[in-house]
Order: C-alpha cells, then sequence, then structure tokens
C-alpha cells in the first residue's frame, strides 16, 4: 500500500508518487545509513542520479543510481562513486548535495557539491563526460557555502553559479547569490539575487537553492528551499522564482506562497525531521519530475506540469 495516504488537492502544484520514497538505505549494496539529495541529469536516455550517501561513520560521499524511467528499478553502483579525496582537504568531512547540468558550449557535465571539512561547508566543482572518470576543480567558494549550481549557458562570455554564503551573524539572513566566472576557477562580481525574508514568512530565516534554473521562455525557473524556525527546529518547505533569460542578475518573479513542504510520514520522520530538500530536477515533455531527500533519509519524487507552474509563476502578484 502507498504511504500516501490522503488525497492530493487540485492546487498541489506537486504531486507525490505514490510509492514513495523511491530510494532507501536498505536498498545499497554496502551498509549505509541514509540516502538522499540527489542530482540528477537525463543520461543515454536515462535517469541518472547522483545521490548523497552518509555512511555508518556519518560521512557523506556521491553513489551513483540510475532507472529507465526514473521511479523503479535503479541499478545502484557497487561502491562509491565519488569519495571524499584526501588531496583536498576541504573534503576531509566528506562531499554532499550535488546539482549537476551540462555545460552546453563545452559538452561536458559539472556537478558543483558541498565539500565539508573542520573549515566549514564550502562550494566544489567537479566535471565528467562519461560519469565513470571525474575530474575536480577543486574549492571555488571559501567557507561558509553551499547550495551551489552552474548555469548551462554562458553570459557574456562568463559562466554563472547560483550559491548560499552563510554569514558569521545568522540574524542577518542567508540569502542566494549570484557569481560570475570566466573559467569556473576565478569567481566574482557577486551579488545577492533573491534575499531571505523577515518576520514570519515561510522563508525568513534563510533560503537556498533547490534544484540547477530550469530554462523556459519565459525565464529561468528557480526553485529554492526557505527554512522556518519553529518551537521544535528548521522547517523546510520550497518556493518558486523566475529570472530573466539573458540576465540572469535580475529577478522577474518570485511567489509569496510557498509550494511544497512536509506532510507525509517519510518527510516528517527521519535523521533530520520536517525535510523535502531538492537538489534535481528531469523534464520530460510538460512533465517535471522533482527528486528530493525525505527527512533527510530517503529520496521522493513529486511530479508537476511545467505548463502548471509556469502559470503559477506568472500569475503570482509579485
Amino acid at each position: 500500500m502507498s504511504q500516501n495516504q490522503n488525497p492530493e488537492s487540485s492546487s498541489d502544484l506537486f504531486k507525490r508518487y505514490p510509492q514513495n520514497p523511491i530510494l532507501t538505505p536498505d536498498m545499497w549494496p554496502y551498509r549505509i545509513n541514509s540516502v538522499f539529495n540527489a542530482g540528477s541529469i537525463l543520461y543515454e536516455g536515462k535517469v541518472l542520479l547522483l545521490v548523497r550517501v552518509e555512511d555508518m561513520r556519518g560521512i557523506s560521499h556521491l553513489s551513483k543510481a540510475i532507472s529507465s524511467d526514473g521511479l523503479k528499478n535503479w541499478t545502484i553502483d557497487t561502491k562509491p562513486t565519488l569519495a571524499p579525496d584526501e588531496n583536498y582537504p576541504e573534503e576531509h568531512y566528506g562531499i554532499e548535495d550535488p546539482r549537476i547540468i551540462k555545460l552546453e558550449d563545452i559538452s561536458i557535465y559539472a556537478i558543483a557539491y558541498t565539500s565539508f571539512s573542520k573549515s566549514g561547508p564550502l562550494v566544489s566543482i567537479a566535471t565528467t563526460e562519461d560519469f565513470k572518470v571525474y575530474k575536480r576543480i577543486g574549492a571555488v567558494m571559501p567557507p561558509e557555502d553551499k547550495d551551489a549550481s552552474l548555469f548551462p549557458k554562458l553570459f557574456k562570455g562568463r559562466w554563472a553559479m547560483l550559491h548560499r554564503p552563510t554569514p558569521s551573524n545568522t540574524a542577518i539572513g542567508a540569502h542566494i547569490w549570484i557569481s560570475f566566472s570566466p573559467d569556473l576557477i576565478h569567481w566574482g562580481e557577486n551579488s545577492i539575487l533573491i534575499p531571505a525574508r523577515k518576520g514570519s514568512w515561510w522563508d525568513a530565516y534563510k533560503i537556498g537553492l533547490g534544484p540547477p534554473p530550469i530554462e523556459t521562455k519565459e525565464g529561468w525557473v528557480v526553485i529554492y528551499h526557505g527554512v522556518k524556525s519553529t518551537a521544535s527546529g528548521g522547517l523546510y518547505r520550497l518556493g518558486l522564482a523566475l529570472l530573466d533569460l539573458d540576465d540572469p542578475t535580475k529577478l522577474i518573479k518570485r511567489c509569496d506562497e510557498w509550494v511544497f513542504g512536509p506532510r507525509e510520514m517519510y518527510e516528517r520522520v527521519g535523521d533530520v525531521s520536517n525535510v523535502t530538500f531538492p537538489c534535481g530536477v528531469i523534464l520530460k515533455g510538460d512533465e517535471l519530475m522533482m527528486y528530493y531527500g525525505s527527512a533527510d533519509t530517503t529520496i521522493s519524487v513529486a511530479i508537476a506540469s511545467m505548463k502548471d507552474v509556469m502559470e503559477f509563476i506568472l500569475n503570482s502578484k509579485s
């Protein structure tokens, strides 16, 4: 029987897959604690996920899982696909939360991920042509910084990246920033793009990028998470924004209402409760498949009509 016992409201943009969660620790071919926060890409006609896997020490690595339909019958690597590398001290405590995009101008895949060490979390980048051999660029942002993704296209000859630095004074709030680079190594022209709101808003405490930005004719769709501080801890929910297609520093729309959040038991209870945290989407025609970590324990998927998502954003008053 499906774990999703509640009927979906017709107003819900994202519909949970009835057989959620789709990836669980007991499916792994080696002993682990949890699987969550997977980057995704269509590769050779199949859905490929790079999954954050936490081992029994508490250290994370990335593991590849492939499925023809992106829902079931997963083929999972028998050992870690991308593990922390001792030659990169920023990875000493693990690597986490990948976002995958294809760099269209040079036809390689780029993976932005969080490296973690005693210095704190920071943004690292690796590239691959075949998801078998990976080349590390290494750390590209100082700590603390995370929730990063590249855009697939150049803007005036430069790469662009969304990311989320965290100030030492958390009362200031943690916002989504945008930065530019000529070579994927040296980054500058840093500016706040989407600020965390103040007060009792669902995204008042801190925000961060979810999956990589999605290109549409109306602009770049950004799915982001907002964290509201509650008496029982942080509550992670998702919202939508739209950036200008030619100039991603221009925020066109930002929806006031959150569109997806913890509701089911597998999202409410886990290693970190009340978390729905996506790092990847797959767009097939009008079908948008969003892969999200459920309570930092398993991986689930929710599906939306891209047409409905765009209508929701464009009809937003903000």
